[in-house]
Parts: structure tokens; C-alpha cells; sequence
């Protein structure tokens, strides 16, 4: 029961930086908002960090891969802001799910990880409900779809470096590095088209941030309660709630093609998780 009330607070919270992104996209860059989200979490860390007084909450030795993470990071939460606002936000949702494809694919690549039958089909899976959610042949393939496919080859990327830091770092460390890391990277790309935010905008720029900092945390809150496979199952039902929204806030036709497409992805990572969960309980 924790882990589902800590991922219905992802939920909301993804769903919240989804609408936030949607309100200001056209008035501010998305530059400009990736900075202003990072000096909010930067604050918020900051705060936490003081009246927590543990010492080393942010050492770190891999300062290196933090930058590494980082770069792939803010290009990810780019493109993911630039489909927010040019797609339908169930079918952004959708694209970014086929990040755990891109992992496996990657970690086979570089990290030397074996491609099993399972992991095979698996990636097959994900790679056929892109297709029904794109739908290439039947219409011309929006570019914005394939900004934010590039967005979860990315996030991919940056999810591998996670997992390696996660082995040795807080889970505030890694969280308060990509604060500083990404908030000079936002700065400099916004300088040339910056706007001073007014009125409403200050509010949407602080659900942005906040909302960015509760969705890190309750993920990993949940992952502490409950198996990862829960955690994904969990996860997706991000699509149909920010469907709804897409619906009732901007009249935003919802496909069958996207549910399709989703539950491709989520039997997916279902079956590639179900499988290493077998060869660990073999090993013990």
C-alpha cells in the first residue's frame, strides 16, 4: 500500500510538470524554464541539506559521471518539453516509455550486458507498440515524435549512469548534482532569447520545479517498498491519468492507439523484468 500511495504522488506530481510545461510552453523558452527549475530544486536541496546536518550527504567521488548524466539529462527533459508542447501529452508519455528499450539496448552496447531471447522479445515489444502509437505509413511522422523518441534515448543514457551511481551515491546527492550541473547548462542556452517571467508564469515555473524534485523522490521512495515490477506496473497508469487530463484541460482527442501501444511496452518490461527476477532467485 505505501508503494502505490508514494507512485500515485509520481503520478501526480509528472502529470503537474506535464500541465506546467503545456502553460508555459510558447511564453518562456524551455531553456529558460530548465534553468528556473533548477535554481527552485537547487533552493529546495539546499534547505533540506541544512537542517538534515549530516555530513557528506553530497560528497561524491564521480563528479565526472555526474556530468556525464547531466548532459544527457538536460538534452532528455528538452525534448521531452518540446513534445509536451507540440503533441498530445498521453502520446509524449507513451514515446517516453520506450526508455527501458533504449536501456537494454544500450547497456548491451556498452556495458557489456548479454542480449537474451528474453530481453529480445522484450525490445521487440516495445519497438511494435512505437510503431501502433506513431503509426509510420499512415501519415507523415511527426518530427515532435521523434524529438521525443530522441528524448528517451537519452534519458536511457542518463538512466545507465544512475544505476551505476546509485551503487555508491545518495539518492540527494545525485539529485542536488543535477541541480548544479544543469543550472548553468540552462543559463547560457537562455541568455539569448531570455523573458522575465510575470505573474502566472512564476506559478507554473515553480510547479515545473517542485513538482520535478516530488517525482524523483516519491519514485524512490516507492522503490523502497515494493519490487520494481510493481513500480512499473504502477508507472504506466501515468498514461491513461495524463490522458484524462489532456482531455478535460485541452480537449485532447485520446487514440486507441496509445493504449495499444502503452500495454505493448508495459508487457515489455514486464517480461524482461519477470525474467531477471527468475535468474536472481537462481543465483541465491
Amino acid at each position: 500500500m505505501k508503494a502505490v500511495m508514494w507512485m500515485f504522488g509520481a503520478m501526480v506530481s509528472f502529470s503537474l510538470m506535464a500541465v506546467g510545461g503545456r502553460e508555459l510552453s510558447g511564453e518562456l523558452s524551455i531553456f529558460q524554464t530548465l534553468f528556473i527549475r533548477s535554481v527552485l530544486g537547487l533552493i529546495c536541496l539546499t534547505l533540506v541539506i541544512t537542517f538534515s546536518k549530516q555530513k557528506g550527504l553530497i560528497g561524491t567521488q564521480k563528479l565526472g559521471l555526474h556530468v556525464f548524466r547531466n548532459i544527457f539529462h538536460f538534452a532528455g527533459q528538452y525534448g521531452w518539453f518540446v513534445g509536451i508542447g507540440l503533441l498530445p501529452m498521453a502520446e509524449v508519455f507513451a514515446l517516453e516509455f520506450t526508455t527501458p528499450v533504449w536501456t537494454l539496448i544500450i547497456a548491451a552496447l556498452f556495458l557489456g550486458e548479454k542480449i537474451t531471447q528474453r530481453k529480445v522479445i522484450s525490445i521487440c515489444f516495445g519497438l511494435l507498440g512505437v510503431l501502433i502509437i506513431v503509426q509510420p505509413g499512415y501519415a507523415i511522422v511527426d518530427v515532435a515524435s521523434l524529438i521525443v523518441l530522441g528524448a528517451a534515448v537519452t534519458f536511457a543514457i542518463s538512466y545507465s549512469a544512475t544505476k551505476y551511481l546509485s551503487a555508491s551515491e545518495k539518492p540527494i546527492s545525485i539529485l542536488f548534482y543535477m541541480c548544479v550541473i544543469q543550472l548553468p547548462i540552462g543559463l547560457v542556452m537562455s541568455l539569448e532569447g531570455w523573458v522575465n517571467p510575470v505573474g502566472i508564469q512564476w506559478l507554473w515555473l515553480s510547479v515545473v520545479g517542485l513538482a520535478a524534485l516530488a517525482a524523483h523522490y516519491c519514485t524512490i521512495k516507492a522503490m523502497q517498498h515494493a519490487e520494481i515490477t510493481t513500480i512499473v506496473t504502477l508507472d504506466f497508469l501515468r498514461l491513461p491519468f495524463i490522458a484524462l487530463l489532456g482531455v478535460l484541460l485541452y480537449a485532447e482527442a485520446f487514440e486507441l492507439a496509445l493504449l495499444i501501444g502503452g500495454a505493448l511496452m508495459l508487457l515489455g518490461n514486464l517480461f524482461n523484468i519477470k525474467g531477471f527476477g527468475s535468474r536472481k532467485k537462481s543465483q541465491q
